[in-house]
């Protein structure tokens, strides 16, 4: 095990170029974000399945990851994250994901909770035997035809349009990361709930 970081930010999406920019890879694109911010990129550790980087923010030792592994397998790199990297607090640890439950572009924290049927956190609750890490939940809408379209809308590239503010979303989101590390998650959701 590596010596404990003081925040864990685990952003979720889908390998490979076609997924790029769709609604599902929200998460992973704010985490990128995060890591650019620190002017050091994510590098690749195939043991933990994941692209990680590891900073300083704010006197805080942060690790930020990107699964390498399909969003419904995520559970494996989070729980091999979690050992890694000494995360005995819950709260210590934040999952970025998408969440069609959630107006466009809005982003919201939350504590634990369901899993409202994302299959990324699903795969981490089955492997880590709880749901009470902390999400940053990035709003994609819901898809115009329906519930039953919800797969084809998270996987379909966003028109350039509404790219614009979801990047806006997954700028704020990296953002509420940083309020987490300097005041904790009940200010980051106090502000970013009422705010956002």
């Amino acid at each position: 095990m590596g010596s404990p970081c003081d925040l864990l930010v685990v952003g979720l999406g889908n390998p490979g170029d076609r997924y790029e920019h769709t609604r599902h890879n929200v998460g992973a694109d704010a985490a990128v974000i995060l890591a650019e911010r620190q002017a050091d990129p994510l590098r690749l550790e195939k043991r933990l399945k994941a692209r990680v980087g590891e900073y300083r923010i704010g006197g805080h030792r942060v690790v930020v990851a990107v699964p390498t592994t399909w969003m419904n397998e995520s559970g494996q790199c989070v729980s091999a994250l979690v050992r890694r990297y000494g995360i005995e607090d819950w709260s210590s640890l934040v999952i970025l994901h998408d969440e069609l439950d959630l107006p466009a572009a809005r982003v919201k924290l939350k504590q634990g909770g369901g899993l409202a049927g994302h299959n990324g956190l699903r795969s981490i609750t089955a492997h880590l035997h709880t749901h009470d890490y902390a999400r940053i939940r990035i709003g994609v809408g819901r898809p115009p035809g329906g519930a039953e379209q919800g797969a084809d809308w998270v996987l379909s590239k966003v028109p350039k349009a509404q790219r614009e503010h979801l990047a806006a979303a997954c700028e704020h989101a990296a953002d509420a990361v940083v309020m987490i590390l300097d005041q904790g998650i009940d200010a980051a959701m106090q502000q970013f709930n009422a705010s956002s």
